[in-house]
């Protein structure tokens, strides 16, 4: 759920997070041998509290609160603040729709706060989800069937009861109409039916991932009532009815939105909800324009701000308010997997379908010039797919890695098995001249043996049309960062430009793979699974709305995702992740960007948090945050 520039979609399972585990506390979950179904464990038909991916909790089943809340954390007050986080068919620059869970409009963020799901996350803990909805969990000896036990206080707002009936109705109608994100991480949930008013029931493919069970146990449960008589598959600007923490108030489509907190809300008292939900309003403002978001800002407009622009963070904190203690700033580690951002290319483009080509962009690139001159030397260059995290690629392959390379037979060719044990492809280090000689000249060696060549300066392909490329966005914050990169293809002999559109229209051409070139960032979890598929697989590539943007369709990739799945315990995910990493760096399917490993914040001082260590696996603001009370000073 994450974030170096301002796209960041769902993570690739339920939780997102590094791929580090913590240390776990003794428990009967503790992790499942390796011979068992991932994520099941060995007393499978027990009930237990929570699930995750390796069957591992850190929570016993009479937790109290997470470690990392103030389980006294007062109630009241606002918070409000620029979205950092957007899923599924969200903006961050406008909303016109309170559905969040269908490819059709922009949706509001936030709007996952009036719903509540079967189980949640805890965020000190790589995977796990504890009951929410559900008190209880049992799960068959091969993994296939999951009986959720429902609490039967649930209540949606109406004061109706949230039953089994609520949770199959939901989880099927995510499956057919929902957004098509969703629908392909729920292709292996065969069935999703009730027991009475109180158990669901889901059904599994034997194949599925090991994440699929979590991914639908966090999904948002709808009124099966409310919506027997509303048409779920259309976009409205009507209040969906919700039984979570908090309820739409007001809101002006496309300037902002609040959520009221629901004081009588049934789950108050959970362990899970002990210290979090703690202000009355939530609030998310849009903006166009970063700088008028940032002046918005500094006139107490809004309360919190997480940094993306490091020019504003080195030259724009020097206002009154920030000197005289009014407005506060922190930089917080980040130690979540950082994913992959870039300029991701389109192979359904004709002139995009040689890798040379592909690779011959990035030399154009001089990442080493935008970071010194534009951004203060604030950025790491993002080289891998899974970027700060033990899943990344490095150096040739080891022992572990060579043996399922190995494994992988008649699979790969020999050429290929060459390139995967050898270290993985990393974009070039220029000298920061901005315009670096030897890069570009090797940027055009690489074109010209892919059959281009210059004519009357420009390039042109054996068919005589030369190569343009849009560079599509929807704000111009990167345009500055872009216009470097645009002026060396040129040199290139390539026809550039920077394409900015209205943010519906963006998402429509996402949507429809309707774009040459356009930045993304990808953010992988602890533990990905199926949504490597929805990111990576061939299928996905013609699936509208799917998170395949480049359109890779490689047999090979597909097979390694099937391993990442299919790895029994966490060691044997890593190996799996890093030979993936390495094809997937070797396809040149983007010119990578940059990332940083910390959360850049500042906020109008009105605010408390506990003191207890922040969390591992997430910002958490502003879950744990809460109104600071007079006496708290």
């Amino acid at each position: 759920m994450l974030f170096i520039s301002r796209r960041t979609l769902l993570a690739l399972a339920a939780g997102a997070g590094s791929a580090l585990a913590l240390p776990r506390g003794a428990s009967a979950q503790d992790a499942a041998p390796v011979d068992a179904v991932p994520g099941v464990p060995t007393s499978a038909s027990a009930e237990r509290h929570g699930l995750s991916v390796f069957g591992d909790l850190k929570y016993p089943a009479d937790f109290t609160h997470f470690d990392y809340v103030d389980p006294a954390a007062p109630k009241g007050g606002t918070f409000s603040q620029i979205g950092s986080t957007a899923a599924f068919n969200q903006s961050f620059q406008t909303f016109n729709s309170l559905n969040g869970y269908i490819l059709r409009g922009d949706g509001a963020q936030g709007i996952d706060l009036t719903f509540d799901t079967l189980m949640t996350r805890a965020f000190d803990e790589p995977d796990a989800i504890y009951g929410l909805v559900a008190r209880s969990v049992s799960v068959s000896p091969d993994g296939t069937l999951y009986r959720f036990r429902l609490r039967p206080e649930a209540r949606f707002h109406d004061g109706s009861k949230l039953t089994a009936q609520d949770v199959a109705f939901s989880l099927n109608l995510l499956k057919e109409k929902g957004h098509p994100i969703i629908a392909q991480n729920l292709r292996d949930l065969t069935g999703a039916e009730a027991e009475g008013e109180e158990v669901a029931v889901l059904r599994f493919a034997p194949t599925r991932a090991r994440d699929v069970p979590l991914f639908a146990a966090s999904l948002p449960i709808f009124s099966r009532a409310y919506y027997s008589v509303k048409p779920f598959e259309e976009s409205t600007l009507e209040p969906p009815l919700g039984s979570g923490p908090y309820k739409v108030g007001r809101f002006e489509p496309g300037r902002y939105i609040e959520y009221q907190r629901d004081a009588g809300y049934w789950g108050n008292t959970l362990p899970v909800n002990a210290g979090v939900n703690n202000f009355d309003v939530l609030r998310y403002e849009y903006f166009r324009d970063r700088e008028v978001g940032f002046e918005a800002f500094k006139a107490r407009t809004y309360l919190f701000r997480q940094e993306f622009t490091a020019r504003t963070w080195a030259t724009g904190y020097d206002f009154p308010a920030l000197r005289e203690g009014r407005v506060k700033q922190a930089v917080l580690p980040d130690r979540t997997p950082s994913g992959a951002q870039g300029w991701f290319l389109n192979l359904r483009r004709p002139h995009f379908a040689d890798p040379r080509v592909r690779e011959a962009l990035s030399y154009a690139f001089d990442f080493e010039w935008t970071n010194k001159n534009l951004m203060f030397d604030a950025y790491k260059r993002t080289t891998s797919f899974f970027e700060n995290s033990d899943l990344k690629a490095e150096g040739e392959a080891g022992p572990d890695e060579v043996a399922l390379i190995d494994a992988l037979g008649s699979a790969v060719t020999p050429v290929e098995i060459a390139v995967l044990k050898a270290p993985p492809w990393s974009p070039p280090v220029s000298d920061g001249s901005g315009q670096d000689r030897a890069l570009l000249r090797k940027g055009t060696q690489l074109l010209r043996e892919a059959g281009w060549t210059i004519r009357d300066g420009r390039l042109v392909g054996p068919d005589g049309k030369g190569l343009t490329i849009e560079f599509l966005d929807d704000e111009g914050s990167l345009e500055r960062h872009t216009a470097p990169f645009i002026k060396n293809l040129r040199l290139l002999g390539i026809e550039a430009n920077f394409r900015l559109v209205d943010p519906p229209q963006y998402q429509r051409r996402l949507n429809e793979f309707d774009f040459d070139t356009t930045v993304r960032r990808f953010s992988v979890s602890t533990v990905p699974g199926e949504s490597l598929r929805n990111y990576f697989g061939s299928a996905s590539a013609k699936i509208s709305g799917s998170n395949n943007l480049s359109g890779i369709a490689d047999p090979l990739i597909d097979l390694l995702i099937e391993k990442v799945i299919a790895a029994p315990d966490r060691a044997q995910l890593r190996t799996a992740c890093r030979v993936l990493d390495r094809r997937l760096r070797a396809g040149r399917y983007w010119v990578p960007q940059w990332y940083s490993a910390e959360f850049r914040i500042a906020f109008w001082d009105e605010f408390s948090w506990p003191t207890a260590e922040r969390p591992t696996y997430a910002r958490a603001i502003p879950e744990i945050w809460s109104a600071r009370t007079r006496s708290a000073g």
